[in-house]
C-alpha cells in the first residue's frame, strides 16, 4: 500500500493506493467514524484487477480534522474527492464506491460537475442521496402505496430495512466478489 498526502483547500488528506496504476481505478470512500482501513480486506482483493484508491476523509484517520462545522459541507467533501483523484489519477475516469457517510457525501460528486463526467459507475452501500431520500419520503407519505397486493407500506419498509441490515453484514470476500462482478460488467468510458 502506497501512502500519499493530498492537499484539498488547505486540508491535508491521507490517501493510499493498491495495485497497478495502469488498471482501471476504483475509489473506496469510508463512512463515519471509520477510516480507510475499513476497506482493506475488500481493497486487497480488488487490487488484483483494479487500481484501488482509498483515503481518510477529512476529520478521520491520518487526515486533518478542521474544527469548524462549516468545514464539513458537502461541496468541500466533494472537493476533497476531486483533489484525491486529480492528484492520483488526473483526467482519468474511475469507479466510485461509498459506504455509510462516505456514500452520502459521494452523491454530491456523482450528481455535479466536475466529477460527474469522470465517474464510470457508483456503488452506494447504506447511504442514500439526501435529496432523493427527501423526495422519496415526501412522495410516500403524501401518497399511500401498497408494494404488493395486501401489503402495507410499513410492512414493505420493514422488509427493506431487514434486507438492508442483512446484506450490509456481507463478508469482505463476498462483497469484493460482488463489486468485482458489477464493475466488470460496466463498459469503459470512451
Amino acid at each position: 500500500m502506497t501512502p500519499t498526502t493530498v492537499n484539498s483547500q488547505g486540508v491535508s488528506l491521507q490517501a493510499y493506493t493498491l495495485g497497478d496504476a495502469k488498471k482501471v481505478p476504483v475509489v473506496l470512500v469510508h463512512g463515519y467514524p471509520d477510516n480507510h482501513s475499513v476497506w482493506l480486506p475488500v481493497a486487497q482483493r480488488l487490487a488484483k484487477h483494479y487500481f484501488v484508491i482509498l483515503y481518510d476523509v477529512r476529520g478521520a484517520g491520518a487526515s486533518q480534522a478542521p474544527r469548524a462545522q462549516s468545514d464539513y459541507r458537502m461541496n468541500l467533501l466533494s472537493a476533497d474527492l476531486l483533489a484525491v483523484v486529480d492528484t492520483l489519477i488526473p483526467d482519468r475516469g474511475f469507479h466510485l464506491v461509498g459506504h455509510d457517510w462516505g456514500s452520502i457525501q459521494s452523491w454530491e460528486s456523482v450528481t455535479t460537475e466536475p466529477l460527474k463526467s469522470r465517474i464510470l459507475s457508483y456503488t452506494t452501500i447504506s447511504g442514500p442521496c439526501l435529496d432523493h431520500m427527501g423526495h422519496w419520503m415526501r412522495e410516500r407519505t403524501l401518497k399511500p402505496v401498497c408494494l404488493r397486493q395486501g401489503e402495507s407500506v410499513q410492512a414493505g419498509t420493514q422488509f427493506l430495512v431487514h434486507r438492508f441490515l442483512s446484506s450490509s453484514r456481507a463478508r469482505p470476500r463476498r462483497l469484493a466478489r460482488r463489486l468485482g462482478q458489477t464493475l466488470a460488467a460496466i463498459p469503459e468510458a470512451p
